[in-house]
């Protein structure tokens, strides 16, 4: 024995030179024995978890075993560990695992593993999962129920010999229950913001966020309000599960879903004095028969919305002792708000995942608002145009006619399916190719140099439907991502008014006997009507202009100049030079009372020429204050 136990010194000295490994060969050559007494010695070190071996080719390379003593192993990890020898007999157990299962180690020591009951190795499938691994490492996940609550671990069984040769199974158990916890708390948050981006408008948001948070609180029971903030009000939009609204239902004999509770009485609860309190997040409340420092009575944390002895006998039926609360805030802006009523020593596993859940909920609530907001107020805006007085279209940034309203089609004749794109309203309202040329550079043209909101009126002869031409103005303006609204106004009757007056005027300009007819004429108009000389000055005005601008007689206007009524006057003579008997000027300019007052009234300009064709004066008349819509 001497002999064999310096022989088992020898092989391991020799390979604690050889940390690579040797094979029987070259450790027979080293120590001088035998190959049958070398293999002999190796398999006995082996057994006895000295050394290891694996093989290389054709070769077994043995090197010494880097074990660490399963003593320490044993203490030193947080894991739960058990030591079965092949009988399923209790070797060893750490201090974790005795501390988890509550037992203590002279009790199970020496047991077999059927006739203790240690939680999760002690069942039956785990018993024969453990005696079915022989010679490979295998691990799986379990899961362990404690309490109502779910546990998981990831499982090893590693087959195991021991110093005297024997073979069992050592089981080692991992706490991964925060792992799983974290995937699926982030599994949860992917599924359900997809959720919240795609949910239709026609589900009911508030049912639906506390669905999704009994959920993630399975032992909970949730409520969820919504905030009415022109009446600063909150009103409780939803209860779950439904076992716990029917008994809410039963104890106060009514159905608390749409009990309204105002802002004020909300404040004036004690655990919420101002608006900050909104910004903190889940807050945990402890409950109890009566409010005192530290916690509340149900009867305060329902605002006393509830009568005291009913908020009683809920507390006791569901056992409420904790609830936690959030507000439903995103931007500054309130929601609502969320509660979950637990019993004493319940709680949450992750408040911070719910925080991020009832933000997700928060943007998807204020997603919803501001689409129904702007639902509305597009619905608000169609009936405007689609009931205005004046043709009115709406076209976008494509060139496609998306709406045009009814008086439209009343004076143009033209529906949505006759012009779909300004291609066509084109090649229909101005069929000459001259005319149409002309009027799509003049629209591209102000089209470029116009900014957002800035109107471009033009007047243009426009062909209807039945093949009628009338004279219309053009009141383009650039709304935001290029959209275009115009509205038209037919100016047909008032233009042949002018023409009328401006022949009449040019046969009496040299007239003197006609002066009393064309006085008469022009003071019996209800358009306000003024003829200037070259320089700009007021020759004649009629009665309707003297009382649009406010004055008393015409003598009080009378040889002043037209641009001390009007805004930006130079710059309204500016067209003096370019007419000539056949052209005119129309458009928008403010004009001036005698009170100083401002008001945008519609200007038509004519040339005035004498026989021979020079322009001698203009014909201005105005159309009367213009309301734009």
């Amino acid at each position: 024995m001497e002999q064999e136990h310096g022989s088992n010194d020898r092989i391991l000295k020799n390979l604690r030179f050889h940390p690579k490994g040797m094979t029987i060969t070259e450790i027979s050559k080293q120590t001088h024995l035998t190959r049958n007494s070398v293999s002999k010695h190796l398999e006995v070190l082996r057994i006895g978890g000295h050394v290891d071996m694996r093989v290389v080719g054709n070769a077994k390379v043995y090197s010494l075993a880097q074990r660490v003593p399963m003593s320490a192993f044993l203490c030193f990890t947080r894991n739960l560990i058990v030591v079965l020898d092949r009988y399923g007999t209790i070797v060893q157990i750490n201090e974790q695992f005795l501390n988890f299962a509550g037992l203590k180690k002279d009790e199970i020591v020496g047991e077999n593993i059927r006739d203790v009951s240690i939680p999760i190795v002690s069942e039956a499938k785990m018993i024969a999962l453990i005696e079915s691994v022989e010679k490979e490492q295998f691990a799986t996940d379990v899961r362990y129920t404690h309490n109502n609550v779910d546990f998981f671990y990831q499982m090893q069984v590693i087959p195991t010999v021991f110093e005297d040769g024997g073979q069992g199974h050592t089981i080692v158990l991992e706490d991964i229950t925060d792992k799983r916890r974290y995937m699926w708390n982030m599994e949860f948050l992917a599924r359900t913001a997809m959720e919240f981006v795609a949910i239709p408008k026609e589900t009911d948001i508030y049912q639906r966020i506390a669905e999704l948070i009994l959920e993630f609180v399975p032992e909970g029971q949730v409520f969820v309000s919504s905030y009415d903030e022109t009446r600063q009000k909150y009103v409780i939009r939803a209860v779950m599960d439904q076992d716990f609204r029917d008994s809410l239902i039963a104890i106060s004999g009514r159905d608390i879903v749409g009990m309204e509770i105002s802002l004020d009485e909300v404040f004036s609860s004690p655990f919420f004095e101002n608006y900050g309190e909104m910004k903190s997040g889940i807050r945990e409340i402890y409950l109890s028969e009566k409010s005192a420092d530290g916690s509340l009575s149900f009867y305060d944390f329902a605002f006393q919305q509830i009568p005291e002895k009913i908020c009683e006998e809920i507390a006791v039926t569901w056992n409420i002792g904790k609830a936690y609360m959030a507000f439903l805030t995103w931007n500054e802006e309130l929601f609502g708000d969320v509660g979950i009523l637990l019993s004493a020593d319940g709680k949450i596993d992750s408040t911070k995942a719910l925080d991020s859940f009832i933000r997700l909920a928060s943007i998807a609530i204020s997603k919803r608002m501001t689409e129904e907001q702007l639902r509305r107020s597009n619905r608000r805006f169609r009936e405007v145009v689609e009931y205005s007085p004046f043709p009115a279209a709406i076209i976008d940034s494509d060139g496609r006619y998306t709406f045009i309203n009814q008086k439209f089609t009343e004076i143009f004749g033209y529906t949505l399916a006759d012009i779909p794109t300004g291609r066509k309203w084109f090649e229909k309202a101005f069929p000459d190719p001259e005319m149409r040329k002309k009027v799509i550079k003049t629209w591209e043209a102000d089209l470029k140099n116009a900014g957002v909101s800035q109107v471009r009126p033009r007047t243009f002869p426009v062909m209807c439907k039945n093949g009628e031409m009338k004279i219309i103005q053009f009141w383009p303006v650039q709304l935001c991502e290029n959209v275009q609204y115009i509205t038209y106004e037919d100016i047909s009757e008032l233009r042949q008014v002018h023409q009328i007056i401006l022949s009449e005027i040019a046969e009496l300009m040299d007239v003197r006997e006609d002066l009393w007819i064309r006085n008469q004429a022009l003071a019996s108009l209800e358009t306000a009507i003024a003829i200037v000389d070259m320089n700009g000055l007021l020759k004649y005005v009629n009665p309707a202009f003297v009382s649009l601008w406010g004055y008393d007689s015409p003598e009080e206007v009378r040889g002043t100049f037209i641009s001390d009524f009007l805004g930006s006057g130079a710059a309204a003579m500016d067209f003096v030079p370019m007419l000539d008997q056949n052209e005119q000027w129309s458009g928008l300019m403010t004009g001036f009372r005698k009170n100083k007052s401002p008001f945008t009234v519609q200007v038509h300009v004519t040339g005035i020429a004498d026989t021979e064709g020079q322009v001698v004066g203009l014909m201005v008349s105005f159309s009367g204050e213009v309301l734009l819509t």
